[in-house]
């Protein structure tokens, strides 16, 4: 009787600057799936100095992308949807296997998370200020909407493929560059959406995806929002807890 090997584990690399790369990582953690109990892969608990590599290659894109037009912005947005409609099957069995959830409740998820492109590609309307002549005796009021920077999400484990997506979009369509760190629990969603970016001709830097030992210890606790609040408040950032 003849055995048959096993698969390699495959082991999960940040994507920075537009490549995938290596982490230096010492320690992985195992992804299960947790219907079966198999190791679906292992994603690197990386340290501050790879996420520091992840912050200034984003910071490095954002000038020439704040300057980009609205309209240019959201046109990788579109392609991203098409793709997204065309892989929503292969993504939703993603989520099925490292998630648990059902195949249905799984492409449910993913078409929540596709209305997040086609809300985010109506930017160059939804982002336009606006002047107000006289508001008060010898003064016009003007407002603008203008991009932040470097922007990050820490996304939970419960959904691997929707909750990305209420910030991604946004966030790239409005000009700023974005970081996200999947869930350590389930990163194979997002992996294999990031990979479908790579294909909407977004430029270098704008979009990354890390694997951070620090962030994953925020989320190990009950309640992250006391650890990242603080940490947030005395730089003067802009948490959005959900």
């Amino acid at each position: 009787m003849t055995s048959i090997a096993a698969p390699p584990i495959i082991r999960l690399t940040n994507y920075i600057n537009g490549q995938w790369t290596d982490s230096q990582a010492t320690e992985w953690r195992d992804v299960i799936n947790p219907a079966t109990g198999e190791t679906l892969a292992q994603v690197p608990l990386a340290d501050a100095i790879e996420v520091n590599q992840a912050i200034e290659a984003a910071a490095a894109a954002f000038p020439e992308w704040r300057r980009t037009p609205p309209e240019d912005r959201i046109q990788p947005l579109f392609k991203l949807k098409m793709l997204l409609e065309d892989h929503i099957g292969d993504i939703a069995r993603i989520i099925t296997q490292e998630n648990g959830k059902t195949f249905t409740e799984a492409k449910a998820e993913m078409r929540r998370a596709i209305e997040n492109v086609e809300v985010a590609c109506g930017i160059p309307m939804m982002m336009q200020g606006y002047n107000l002549e006289d508001v008060a005796r010898g003064i016009d009021e003007m407002m603008i909407r203008q991009p932040l920077g470097v922007t990050a999400a820490i996304v939970p484990f419960n959904f691997p493929g929707m909750i990305a997506f209420w910030y991604l979009p946004y966030a790239i369509a409005t000009g700023n560059t974005f970081i996200l760190k999947p869930s350590e629990r389930v990163p194979l969603t997002m992996r294999y959406v990031y990979e479908l970016l790579e294909k909407t001709g977004l430029p270098k830097g704008v979009v990354l995806s890390h694997y951070s030992h620090l962030w994953v210890m925020s989320q190990r606790k009950r309640r992250p929002g006391p650890q990242i609040l603080p940490s947030s408040a005395c730089c003067i950032r802009r948490p959005h807890l959900a």
